[in-house]
This record gives structure tokens, C-alpha cells and sequence, in this order.
């Protein structure tokens, strides 16, 4: 069986095969991604958790595509273009980020441009991003930070095969709000099969990470 790729080798590369799930595909940003970006800007959440500036100009959408890339050969993890897998239409923004790779943990986020919202593609972008983590050699624990007002996202969690489990106090400020969810997720069998048709899954509480302060903790582990 060949071995899964070590991330902490060398430069980071993209997927030889796109991680898909349900109706969407994850791949490299392109240029021709910038409408979406702009579109992605408007809503004022976003630009308050990443680099993109708000109402985005096309220079601005740009350069904010080219930081994507640099995410990559910097090391700092991957920043996939969410697009329909079918039409590849761009869809949003779905990352992994691995500052806390070398103790085995990595954390995910994504945004789904306004127009592209209700038909549950964050659940499937998230449902495979997650999937994609876990050929990660090293990685054993994938976390996500939700706010405890954002219900949508928590909703999305949820129907990605999440489970909450706490909250974490004044983890990170968002705006003028102090408190941030945190969700995490164990590689198990069949985990892209379990997510999407939220089969087989089991809660492995571990409790609140001390001294990470005010959030909600969530965990799955995957069977």
C-alpha cells in the first residue's frame, strides 16, 4: 500500500485528482474566479475571518486569488476554488490550514458566494475538504471555528457529519464578537461515504482544549 503524502516533506502541491462531494469539486483558483470573488466580498462576514477586502474590486479580487496560490508554496496549507462539479461553475472558497500540523492537528474553513447559497454546497465542500485531509500523512484531528451566533454555519457543520460538543470563551474576535465554535474531526473508514450521507458516525469527547479561553468545541470520529 503506498504511503500517504507527508505535508511537513517539502512545498505543498494540489491534489493530482480534485476532492469532490455531492455536486461539487474542489481545484485551483484562476483568474477567471474573480466575479465570484467580488460577489464572495459583499457579504460582510467574510472579509472579517480572511484577506479579501470588502465589495472587492476586480485588482482587488485578483490579488486576493494570488494569495490563495501563495498559501500553497508557502507552506501554510491549501486554499481550493469550490466550484460545481458538473459545470465547474466557481462556487466559493474551501481551505485546510496546517499551522498546527506537527502536532497532528490541521483546520478547515470555506465560503459560499451569496448567489450560490440553499443548496447545501458548504455541507459539500466542507464534506470534502475534510475527506481530503485525511491523505494527509500526520494528520489526525481536523477543526473548525464557528461562531456561536452563525446557526447557518453550525447548521452546516451538522449536516457535514459535525457534532457539537462545547464552547471556547474569547478564543478569536470576529467584528465586535469575542466567542468562536471550534469542530473537529477524526479520519475513520469510508469517512467521504459517512459524510455525505451522514452514515456511521460516533462523538469521541476529549472536552474543551485548556487555555484556549470563551467558542463551541465540536467533534466526530468516523467509523
Amino acid at each position: 500500500m503506498p504511503s500517504r503524502p507527508d505535508p511537513t516533506a517539502g512545498q505543498l502541491i494540489m491534489p493530482s485528482t480534485a476532492p469532490t462531494a455531492g455536486g461539487v469539486r474542489l481545484r485551483e483558483f484562476r483568474a477567471t474566479d474573480a466575479v465570484m470573488v467580488q460577489e464572495l466580498s459583499t457579504d460582510r462576514y467574510v472579509p472579517m475571518t480572511g484577506s479579501l477586502d470588502f465589495k472587492a474590486s476586480l485588482e482587488q479580487a485578483l490579488a486576493y486569488i494570488d494569495r490563495q496560490h501563495h498559501r500553497l508554496t508557502s507552506g501554510a496549507g491549501f486554499s481550493f476554488c469550490v466550484a460545481d462539479a458538473q459545470t465547474d461553475e466557481p462556487l466559493g472558497q474551501a481551505g485546510l490550514w496546517l499551522r498546527e500540523l506537527a502536532a497532528g492537528r490541521a483546520s478547515a474553513g470555506y465560503a459560499i458566494a451569496p448567489s450560490a447559497r440553499g443548496r447545501r454546497r458548504g455541507a459539500e465542500a466542507l464534506a470534502a475538504i475534510t475527506t481530503f485531509g485525511w491523505s494527509l500523512d500526520r494528520l489526525h484531528r481536523i477543526e473548525l471555528y464557528i461562531e456561536p451566533w452563525n446557526l447557518a454555519s453550525q447548521r452546516t457543520a451538522e449536516r457535514a457529519g459535525y457534532q457539537r460538543e462545547g464552547l471556547l470563551r474569547r478564543h478569536r474576535e470576529i467584528g465586535v464578537a469575542a466567542s468562536t465554535c471550534s469542530c473537529t474531526q477524526r479520519p475513520g473508514r469510508n469517512a467521504h461515504e459517512t459524510l455525505i450521507n451522514k452514515l456511521g458516525s460516533c462523538r469521541r469527547r476529549e472536552g474543551l482544549r485548556r487555555g484556549s479561553g470563551p467558542g463551541l468545541y465540536w467533534e466526530v470520529g468516523v467509523w
